[in-house]
Protein backbone atom coordinates (compact mmCIF):
# COMPACT_ATOMS: atom_id res chain seq x y z
CA UNK A 1 0.00 0.00 0.00
CA UNK A 2 1.18 3.43 -0.54
CA UNK A 3 1.33 6.28 1.82
CA UNK A 4 -0.94 8.32 0.06
CA UNK A 5 -3.56 5.23 0.35
CA UNK A 6 -2.66 5.06 3.87
CA UNK A 7 -3.41 8.46 4.40
CA UNK A 8 -6.69 8.55 2.88
CA UNK A 9 -7.49 5.19 5.31
CA UNK A 10 -6.73 7.68 8.27
CA UNK A 11 -8.81 10.52 6.86
CA UNK A 12 -11.80 8.34 6.10
CA UNK A 13 -11.32 7.23 9.59
CA UNK A 14 -11.40 10.28 11.19
CA UNK A 15 -14.30 11.60 9.33
CA UNK A 16 -16.61 8.62 9.94
CA UNK A 17 -15.68 8.96 13.80
CA UNK A 18 -16.56 12.86 13.52
CA UNK A 19 -19.84 11.72 11.67
CA UNK A 20 -20.91 8.91 14.34
CA UNK A 21 -19.68 11.78 17.29
CA UNK A 22 -22.75 14.37 15.15
CA UNK A 23 -25.23 11.21 15.42
CA UNK A 24 -25.05 10.87 19.05
CA UNK A 25 -25.06 14.04 19.94
CA UNK A 26 -28.24 14.80 18.20
CA UNK A 27 -30.03 11.26 19.12
CA UNK A 28 -28.95 12.40 22.90
CA UNK A 29 -30.23 16.10 22.55
CA UNK A 30 -33.58 14.35 21.10
CA UNK A 31 -33.38 11.64 23.88
CA UNK A 32 -33.60 14.80 26.52
CA UNK A 33 -36.79 16.04 25.22
CA UNK A 34 -34.73 19.03 23.48
CA UNK A 35 -37.28 21.56 21.76
CA UNK A 36 -37.35 24.54 19.77
CA UNK A 37 -34.83 27.06 20.49
CA UNK A 38 -32.65 24.30 22.39
CA UNK A 39 -32.52 22.15 19.90
CA UNK A 40 -31.90 24.61 17.25
CA UNK A 41 -28.98 26.08 18.99
CA UNK A 42 -27.74 22.53 20.36
CA UNK A 43 -28.19 21.44 16.66
CA UNK A 44 -26.39 24.52 15.09
CA UNK A 45 -23.62 23.93 16.67
CA UNK A 46 -22.79 20.03 15.60
CA UNK A 47 -23.08 21.51 11.55
CA UNK A 48 -19.68 22.92 11.68
CA UNK A 49 -18.35 19.31 12.95
CA UNK A 50 -20.59 17.67 10.79
CA UNK A 51 -19.31 19.46 7.84
CA UNK A 52 -16.01 18.82 8.44
CA UNK A 53 -16.48 15.22 9.33
CA UNK A 54 -17.90 15.09 6.10
CA UNK A 55 -15.56 16.87 4.30
CA UNK A 56 -12.36 14.85 5.43
CA UNK A 57 -13.69 11.88 4.97
CA UNK A 58 -14.22 13.09 1.30
CA UNK A 59 -10.49 14.25 0.87
CA UNK A 60 -9.56 10.43 2.69
CA UNK A 61 -11.86 8.68 0.15
CA UNK A 62 -10.66 10.92 -2.86
CA UNK A 63 -6.65 9.92 -1.25
CA UNK A 64 -7.85 6.51 -1.19
CA UNK A 65 -8.72 6.29 -5.16
CA UNK A 66 -5.63 8.25 -5.99
CA UNK A 67 -3.43 5.84 -4.36
CA UNK A 68 -4.75 3.36 -5.84
CA UNK A 69 -4.46 4.54 -9.78
CA UNK A 70 -1.44 5.62 -9.08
Amino acid sequence: MSALTIAGIALTLIGIAGLTYCIVKAYQAKKLGLTGEELTKHLQGLVAVNLGAFFLSAIGLALVIFGILF
